[in-house]
Formats: structure tokens, sequence, C-alpha cells
């Protein structure tokens, strides 16, 4: 008999190849993984369906990664499930099942590698393109910095899907399990939200969702408060646990490890199940909060319902106007559409000091309704009126001076009541006057505008009665004593009122004595 003897150093170059073995194969499988050739293809399709949408929206921070979970969670999720899947079966399908059972290295060890490759290759591709997007949104934002919540989920449901395509492709190995799997993968997703019914909705644990389904990008969502990630850490860790639960079946089958590490797969199979099925049972007791986002009790903090406190971008008009510096791009044109009445108010008796922009509040509704709550004219005690922008209500988007028209249609009325005290029961001689100033500053609306209505809204409301005048119809003599007085030099007209408002708030003004 022989003795084989073996040094000291002949152990630690063996150690150190095994310590080396894992590495290698990784480096393999990610030389030869399908996920590489589709790694264009889902460049692609995020170019195509995620960054074109998302850069022609408005450069809010809470927009576009809500846009961006949405689309390239579609764009990533399904070409890995099919790359995965093709991975899987690859054994099966070059007849290479028998060679690679008598391998030392575990088949249930041995399967995690390719599922890896395939998840670095569409992890990679996926925050390069994340990079690219998030470095524009930073150049055009004016403030606030990128949500990081919305960038996590689709990273996790990347490798979810990719761990459900591999799983499928292994036990269910064919030509045709790839493109059947890849298929099957768009229908979960797309399907996923057909059975939300408002914020207590199980179903909102579907990665694609970001907030109340169907209310669409809301620019306030996360600009006067902060974003709240509740829901979203409710869909990691379903999508965690399902990953795990995944990869644990691989190891469940006789063979596909010893009895311990099949033990050990149990576990994690179970563990996976138990922590997608709490993150499924919590998302079912989220509610919409206030400021439109999803709140689960068992996650939020109660820090998230403090408002942000910045410093306002104001105007030079003759009332300052002020907003929220992430709606600076908005703000010359919604002083220039205000600056005709800010002129001829500015003052006065009762004129405000300042226009300042206001933070609109959300309801649930029937269904997947939601309404958006705003308060409507400030009390006239104050030296402050508050606004809010028509980008915060429901409906399509606007381009600023369309916002800036939108404004002045919904408080140049309430606006010009605060001041002239134009009310149910006023004299001709107010009626006539505020019409006047109506006219002047472009607008002639009798009440206050109410909001666009948006298919998803149960219709934008006012917290507090729209302001209401007498009709001053072409023909009678007001109308007459509006025209004429709106006819008369802005300096005029101001001058005037700067004189007479305080004895025309008191009805003793009468219309022949209008200027």
């Amino acid at each position: 008999m022989t003795a084989v003897i073996t040094s000291p150093a002949a152990s630690r170059q063996t150690r150190r190849a095994k310590g080396l073995a894992t590495p290698r194969l990784l480096w393999l499988e990610l030389r030869h993984n399908a996920m590489a050739w589709l790694v264009p293809v889902a460049i692609g399709l995020f170019w195509l369906t995620t960054y074109h949408k998302t850069v022609a929206m408005a450069p809010f921070w809470d927009v576009r990664a809500d846009s961006l979970q949405l689309n390239a969670m579609l764009d990533f999720a399904i070409p890995v499930t099919g790359a995965a899947a093709w991975m899987g079966s690859r054994e099966a399908r070059s007849r290479l099942t028998d060679q690679v059972t008598i391998t030392a290295r575990p088949r249930w060890a041995r399967l995690l590698i390719p599922w890896a490759a395939t998840t670095i290759w569409a992890l990679t591709a996926y925050l390069g393109c994340v990079a690219w997007l998030y470095v524009e949104t930073a150049h055009q934002a004016p403030w606030g910095g990128p949500l990081w919540w919305p960038v996590v989920v689709p990273a996790v449901g990347v490798a979810a899907f990719a761990a459900l395509g591999f799983v499928v492709g292994t036990y269910l190995p064919s030509r045709f399990t790839a493109p059947l799997a890849t298929i099957a993968a768009f229908f979960i997703l797309a399907l996923s939200t057909q059975l939300i019914h408002g914020s207590q909705s199980y179903w909102n644990v579907s990665p694609i969702v970001t907030g109340p389904w169907d209310m669409g990008p809301q620019p306030g969502v996360a600009t006067f408060y902060p974003f709240v990630p509740d829901l979203s850490i409710a869909q990691v860790m379903f999508l965690g646990g399902l990953t795990v639960a995944l990869l644990g079946a691989l190891g469940l089958p006789a063979g596909a490890a010893g009895r311990a590490l099949r033990a050990a797969a149990a576990g994690l199979t179970g563990a996976g199940l138990l922590a997608a099925g709490t993150a499924v049972g919590l998302a079912g007791t989220g509610t919409l909060g206030t400021h439109g986002m999803i709140d689960i009790p068992a996650l939020h903090d109660a820090a998230s319902d403090r408002p942000f406190q910045y410093t306002p971008v104001c105007s030079r008009t003759a009332i300052p106007v002020c907003l929220n510096p992430a709606y600076a791009g908005y703000l010359a044109a919604t002083a220039h559409a205000l600056a005709p009445l800010l002129n001829q108010l500015a003052g006065l008796p009762g004129a405000p000091a300042r226009i300042v922009q206001d933070s609109v509040t959300y309801q649930q509704g029937t269904g997947n309704c939601v309404a958006v709550l705003w308060r409507g004219p400030s009390a006239s005690a104050t030296s402050l009126f508050s606004v809010v922008l028509a980008d915060q209500l429901p409906g399509p988007a606007m381009t600023a001076a369309q916002v800036g028209d939108q404004v002045a249609s919904m408080y140049v009325p309430d606006l010009v009541t605060r001041v002239i005290g134009d009310r149910p029961g006023a004299s001709q001689a107010q009626s006539a006057v505020a019409r006047a100033l109506e006219m002047s500053s472009g607008t002639s609306s009798f009440m206050s505008f109410q909001g666009p209505q948006g298919p998803n809204s149960c219709g934008p409301e006012e917290q507090g009665a729209p302001s209401q005048r007498l009709e001053v119809a072409p023909g009678t003599p007001a109308y007459a004593a509006a025209k004429r007085f709106a006819a008369l030099p802005p300096a005029t007209r101001h001058a005037w009122l700067m004189r007479h408002a305080a004895a025309l708030r008191a009805g003793q003004i009468t219309l022949a004595q209008l200027p």
C-alpha cells in the first residue's frame, strides 16, 4: 500500500482552486448567456416606451419616477423571463442532464449560477438606463432630488421574473418554453391591475403600481410632502420573497442536492412564500393618504406626514406670486396671466400681500376614482391668497402658458370679490366694477373655475362656495358702466379705486358715480 502525503502548500492551492471555481463558472455563464443577446432589445424597448414618454413629461421627480417604475418593469421583466427560461431548459434541450449529474457540485448550486448571470445582465442594462434617465431629469428639474424606491422595485422585480422564467424552463424544458414564458410574463404584469378596486386592494402589490391606480401622474404628489415608500416596501418584500421561494424550489427535487441542502431549500421556499404572503396582506391594509400616496399602517413613518420646508420662488409683480420651487417653470406664465389684475389691486383695502401656491388633498372615492380637493379662496382676514395650479388637478398635461391662463380663470373672480366685496345682494356698481376688472384682466367668468375633469377622478372639489355675483348682461346700464370703467387707463382706474374702494364695498357708490 502506498501512502499519499499532501503538503500544506498543495492544500492551500486546492482550497484556492475551489474558491475560484464559482467566479469562473459565473464568468463563463456571463459570456454565454442568452440575456446578453437580449440586452439591446431591452434597451431599445426602454428608449421607445419609457425614455421618450418620460422626458416629455413635466420635470417633476415624482412624475418621472412613477413612469419609470411602470414602464421599465415591463421593458426588462418580459425579456429577462424569456432569457431565463431558455437558460433553465438548456441542459434538457442539449441532452446534457446525465453528464452534468455526475459532477461533484450539487445540481441546485449549479443551477443558481446561470440564473445569477441572467439577472446580472438584465440589472446592468436596467441600472444603466435608470442613470441615463435620472441624469437627464437632474438637468431639467428645478428642485428636488431622485426618488430611489421606484428604482429598487423594478430591480428586485427583474430578479424575481428571472427566477420565475428559470424555474419554468428547468421544470418544463422545451424549445417553446421561452417564448411562452415571455408571453405569460407580459400578461401577468399587464393584467395584474385589473382587479384593483381602491387603495385597500391586495393587488396593489403588483410591481407596476406606484399609487392609486388609474389616478395618473400627479406633479403635486411627493412635491409638497415627502415620498411615502410604504407600498414600495411591500412590493420589494413580495418580489424578494417570491425570488427566494422560486430559487428554493430548484433545490427541492430528489437529486438536486444532499439531504441537508434540500432541507435548506425547503426552508428558503417556506420563508420566501411567508414573506410574499405577508407583503400581500400588508398591501391590503393600505389607504389613500391625504397627500396622494398609499399609506400602510405597519410600514408608515409619521415623518412622511410633515411638509417639506422650502423657499418659494416669487415674481416681481405688484403683488408677488410665489410658487413651490418645483414649479419654477410655471412662475413667469402664471405671473404674466395675473399681472393685469394684480396691478389694479395692489395697495387696495383687502388686497392680499402675496399670492402663494398651496397643495391639494386626495380622497378615495368609489372603486378607483380619486377626489382631488382644494381649499378655494383664502379668508379675507389673512394677507395671503392661496392658489393651486391646474397641473395639480386631474386632467391632460398643459404648457406653462395654459397653466397660467387656467390660474387666471380659477382665481381672478375670487381676487376681485375679495377687494370689491361683490357677492349676492351687492350693488350694481360693485358688480359693474368687478366685471370691468375682469374684462381688463382678460377674464369675464362669473364663477370660480372648478378644474379639469379626469376619467380616473371623482372630480376636483372646492372646500368653500365659489364666488357669485349679479350677472352684468350686455345691454344693461351696469354693462355699459363696466365697459366705460374698463376703457379707462389702468393708472386712472387704480387711482379711482384707491380713493373709493371703501365706499364701493359699503354699497355707497351708484352706477352714475362710476367714471
